[in-house]
């Protein structure tokens, strides 16, 4: 037998080789992967934490410096109190009809101009879509004191709608839609006109049902951008109980200046919906995001 023969092969030694030398190098770079995610995880849920911890202690446990991390504490009354004295509910009630009907509207109009813009032909349709990008270099408050006339005269002051309807076409939403629609093969939308589907037909039955991240992802963002507005529904709504959650905090800032406790609790509750709604989407959002900039 040849001495080529008796000599083992190099790709025999490797593993042993990994096997002595501890952790092979794949799972290291897993663990430290793991270990950082874990890391900047807890860094960004701090104050997260920090907001529910605050919420259940009192006055005198937080003017007492350090405050320590774990509360000393727990005052359930600061959810309590604050729900009892003040129209809370009622301004959570405001916040998800407001959400829902933007959310709903938003959603319809940026998927049908998105469609459009991407699939249909017709006539300066490049340019349109560049005016209607452009807007997005514009401030909102330039537009503010026109937008208030228009709710003035349409007599749509301290309404629900006086909220909706100045914020339902969004320029970013449109984007968004026309780029991810791009992606979808021509092919799809032909072979569903030789069937004879006309464009409704080919929109709901076709499209749509590809759309579910990019669905997920406007759904996010809008209700995001609605939930959250303060200085809009400040201007249009006059009436405290049709303040929406932002303006009614506002409000509660004034009546617990120095008792953080009670306000911080109201904050947690406000901020459960969006993060409800992140949960239920968040499957499909991180693909939506990623496929908006694709052709």
């Amino acid at each position: 037998m040849s001495m080529a023969a008796m000599t083992p092969p190099a790709e025999v030694e490797e593993p042993t080789k990994a096997r002595e030398g501890g952790i092979p190098q794949s799972r290291r770079v897993v663990l430290t992967r793991l270990a950082v995610a874990v890391l900047g995880v807890l860094v960004l849920m701090f104050p997260m934490y920090w907001m529910i911890r605050t919420s259940l202690a009192s006055t005198a446990e937080l003017s007492d410096l350090p405050v320590p991390l774990w509360p000393q504490e727990w005052l359930w009354r600061n959810y309590v109190e604050p729900w009892k004295a003040y129209p809370f509910a009622r301004w959570l009630t405001n916040s998800v009809v407001i959400a829902a009907l933007s959310v709903t509207l938003t959603l319809a109009i940026n998927l049908c101009a998105g469609y459009a813009f991407a699939k249909l032909r017709f006539p300066l349709r490049n340019v349109l879509f560049l005016l209607i990008i452009s807007t997005l270099m514009v401030p909102v408050q330039v537009i503010m004191v026109p937008q208030f006339q228009i709710v003035i005269d349409l007599n749509l002051l301290n309404s629900t709608w006086g909220v909706v309807l100045p914020r339902l076409a969004e320029a970013f939403g449109l984007f968004m839609a026309r780029q991810f629609f791009l992606g979808i093969p021509d092919e799809l939308i032909e072979a569903a006109r030789v069937d004879g589907a006309g464009h409704l037909r080919t929109f709901f039955s076709i499209v749509l049902p590809l759309s579910k991240p990019l669905i997920a992802a406007l759904v996010i963002f809008t209700f995001m951008w609605r939930w959250n507005e303060f200085v809009w529904p400040l201007i249009v709504l006059t009436d405290p109980n049709a303040y929406t959650l932002p303006v009614g905090l506002q409000f509660l800032i004034s009546q617990f200046s120095t008792n953080f406790g009670p306000l911080l609790a109201m904050s947690f509750l406000s901020i459960l919906p969006m993060l409800l709604v992140f949960a239920v989407f968040q499957r499909y959002f991180v693909e939506g995001v990623a496929r908006t900039g694709l052709k």
